[in-house]
């Protein structure tokens, strides 16, 4: 049996990252409030790169020193598909994880979705925290006028107004769907499209799935199976094969 594991945020939320359900993660720009689903967009990169870049990197890149918990452990060597950008998962060991949404230590160039660019490291320990928007604006050659395509630089991250390409793994991640005959979903609300090409997939194959989540999400499936807990106690209570 090949069981393919897809992991949420509530997977890092032990390691001390915030997850998008809570609180963190809100932005003020004057007198207004924007949600991460309002922040983490293609529009407000393109709109206003400072306020996109400071936020992404006080809601991200500041727990990029964070480490692994058992979970990213007890994963290790699964067929994994992850939402969480936090690279977690490689830490652990596991070398052949798809980092689906794409990862806070990495970046690319600002191109037109779906053409071809390389991936690189960001340097972030070169930012200037004392003048953190001129710094980051710098590191991404962002200038006066905004992004510039195939000059500027962008954080190798999906927002909510693009969609899954070959540069975040989708073709790699539907082969795993598809060769699975099982999935298990730990620590995801459902609130993304990579969850739900997953039911999609699951459903057509009437493979059994699980839903690993303190407050799951009730799934339309005839083959699914609850564990209202954490992750970690999900691992805890026994053999998964």
């Amino acid at each position: 049996m090949t069981t393919l594991y897809i992991t949420g945020a509530g997977v890092s939320a032990e390691s001390g990252i915030p997850t998008f359900r809570g609180e963190d993660g809100y932005w003020t720009i004057g007198s207004r409030n924007y949600t991460p689903q309002q922040m983490a967009t293609r529009a407000m990169y393109e709109q206003n790169p400072a306020e996109f870049l400071k936020w992404y990197y006080h809601r991200f890149v500041t727990y990029r020193h964070h480490g692994p918990n058992t979970v990213h452990h007890w994963l290790a060597d699964k067929s994994l598909i992850t939402q969480n950008i936090d690279g977690l998962d490689g830490k652990a060991g596991n070398n052949d994880f798809i980092s689906i949404h794409g990862r806070i230590d990495k970046m690319t160039l600002y191109h037109v979705q779906g053409e071809e660019v390389g991936i690189e490291t960001t340097p972030w320990a070169q930012v200037d925290e004392r003048n953190l928007t001129e710094s980051l604006l710098e590191l991404f050659k962002i200038s006066s006028q905004g992004p510039e395509l195939n000059a500027s630089l962008k954080p190798f991250v999906l927002l909510f107004d693009e969609f899954y390409t070959d540069l975040y793994g989708i073709k790699r991640a539907q082969q795993r769907m598809w060769g699975a005959s099982k999935m298990v979903f730990m620590g995801t609300s459902f609130s993304v499209n990579i969850t739900q090409m997953a039911l999609d997939i699951a459903r057509h194959k009437d493979i059994p799935i699980e839903v690993v989540d303190p407050e799951p999400a009730h799934i339309m499936h005839s083959h699914v199976k609850y564990f209202p807990m954490t992750a970690k106690e999900y691992i805890e209570i026994g053999d998964h094969t």
